[in-house]
């Protein structure tokens, strides 16, 4: 396809927007999801069945006062919250959720950008947002702070290698770096996720501790370090960290439909492609709240030994696994 400049720009904005939309209801989502599972009222006053509440939230969080640490590094700690944010949508850009169209004779591509490498892309981008939350402890100067962005950055850097190899099967299966390539390779053939199982689980568990999400989220474990490297954050600059670890969310969710449940294709109904990717995307997003309800937060120890002494070598074997088979065949 050939698609134009100005539809790219067209597009771009509409899939922030139906991001950002999405991330709002996500929040209220989980919080009714997690008061149906633990027996209790979820949020239910802002609007018909609290359906008002992330709009609720967003004008408090406009509204509350932006304090600002007399001792912090300035420009370092304005910016970081912008920089996580900006990542966290830019990430999304290359994730593909639909066969591509032409409306009214012109062209339109199923993704914002089509990437020949648009898998290390994703862990590109990702790498740098990472330094939106480290340097935002360590530019808020305090002792708290700064313990969380240094368990932020260890909890990353640790499980970022068993994320990366546990989609090295899916490369190798698909011979290509390029997400529309890897959804084409699933459309007649199994989807990944059968062949792969392994990686899968072992993409989802990385993955929840990439996104600091329970039972991974040390980071953040308020009965030690009060709030993690947010601490001294407040009003939108907080909000605007929040927002980057749900959006982080999705993308990692989007990412694995893309990689190993066939992205928008479906075995029946297949012209239906966006729905089916929406629908599997919101099938992956319930586990990930089903998780937190559920699971008991880990110990700092427990979790840094459970990453390296077993999903590590598991990926690996996994990866291996899958080269001597793809070579064999």
């Amino acid at each position: 396809m050939n698609e134009p400049w100005w539809v790219s720009i067209i597009k771009a904005g509409i899939i922030i927007n139906l991001v950002l939309f999405g991330f709002a209801y996500l929040t209220l989502v989980e919080r009714k999801v997690m008061g149906r599972m633990q027996l209790r009222y979820g949020p239910n006053r802002a609007g018909p069945y609290g359906l008002l509440q992330p709009i609720a939230d967003l004008m408090k969080l406009i509204r509350k006062e932006s304090f600002f640490p007399g001792s912090a590094v300035d420009s370092l700690y304005i910016i970081s919250p912008f920089v996580a944010a900006f990542t966290a949508l830019a990430t999304f850009s290359v994730i593909p959720f639909g066969p591509g169209w032409t409306i009214f004779g012109t062209d339109v591509e199923g993704q914002v950008a089509d990437v020949p490498i648009s898998l290390i892309l994703i862990f590109a981008i990702g790498s740098v947002g990472a330094y939106g939350f480290i340097v935002g402890g360590w530019a808020s100067d305090s002792k708290y702070a700064l313990l969380g962005s240094m368990r932020t950055c260890a909890q990353l850097v640790s499980y970022e290698v068993s994320l990366a190899l546990s989609v090295l099967g899916v490369v190798l299966m698909a011979k290509s770096l390029s997400l529309t390539e890897i959804v084409a390779a699933q459309a007649d053939d199994w989807w990944y996720v059968v062949p792969q199982f392994v990686g899968f689980v072992i993409f989802l568990i990385a993955g929840t501790a990439e996104t600091s999400r329970a039972p991974f989220d040390l980071p953040e474990a308020e009965q030690e370090l009060v709030a993690g490297y947010h601490t001294e954050y407040g009003g939108m600059r907080f909000g605007l960290f929040t927002m980057s670890e749900y959006i982080n969310l999705i993308t990692l969710s989007g990412l694995a439909v893309t990689l190993f449940l066939g992205g928008w294709h479906f075995p029946v109904l297949d012209g239906l492609g966006p729905l089916w990717f929406v629908l599997k995307l919101a099938v992956l997003l319930f586990v990930f709240i089903w998780m937190r309800t559920t699971l008991p937060r880990l110990r700092y120890d427990q979790l840094m030994r459970f990453g390296w002494k077993i999903l590590l070598p598991a990926a690996t074997l996994n990866a291996v696994v899958t080269a001597i088979l793809v070579v064999a065949i």
